[in-house]
């Protein structure tokens, strides 16, 4: 059973998709992602999005340890409904609605996206099936909605090439767990210094 490792609901058990329609993150890798995380100190207070979200035990995690607000996109009916459970739980304990599902394909969820969202932190669990082009093509949406300083975790098979980045972003780690490979990547720096000379015109 999925639980949330640690914050203000630490311990809580959370809702699981029945069958096999997802991949849950298991509790060592979980625990191991949020450590990395919690050493980044981009937690506290951050804006969070969890794409392909499952049960959505990332999103709510981050939201027990202390983000200020998280989205939940998920398209399968089954999964964003335990997505809703799972957020329900986390509302409840925290006093305040700081997780909010939304059942949507993620394409069309970053197409839709207002410009001045801008996230902290983002998580990508896509399934396995999701051939390379369409995962870069997710990312380069995902990128013009990412803060300066954000942290994106993608999450794949460890058999799975490395994502192909967009301009907008470069990978600076990653950690093998398994069958599974955590990818950590951040805004470009030269997308920074772009910006900003943007600005200034």
């Amino acid at each position: 059973m999925s639980r949330i490792v640690a914050g203000a609901a630490g311990g809580t058990p959370l809702v699981s998709v029945p069958g096999s329609l997802t991949r849950p993150t298991t509790d060592r890798v979980k625990e191991a992602l949020f450590s990395r995380l919690d050493a980044f100190d981009v937690l506290a207070g951050a804006r969070v999005v969890d794409l392909y979200a499952g049960s959505g035990s990332l999103g709510v995690e981050s939201a027990s340890r202390g983000a200020q607000t998280v989205d939940l996109v998920e398209s399968a009916d089954r999964a964003s409904g335990v997505c809703q459970r799972n957020a329900d739980l986390i509302n409840t304990v925290l006093g305040r609605k700081a997780v909010t599902v939304h059942r949507s394909r993620v394409e069309s969820f970053l197409e839709r996206t207002a410009e001045d969202i801008q996230w902290d932190v983002a998580f990508l669990d896509p399934p396995y099936p999701l051939d390379e082009p369409a995962l870069a093509a997710v990312l380069a949406k995902l990128g013009r909605h990412l803060a300066a300083g954000a942290v994106v975790v993608v999450e794949r098979s460890s058999r799975s090439p490395e994502p192909s980045w967009p301009a907008a972003l470069e990978r600076f780690a990653d950690k093998k767990y398994g069958e599974t490979r955590l990818w950590f990547a951040e805004p470009a720096s030269d997308q920074e210094v772009d910006l900003g000379q943007a600005a200034e015109d």
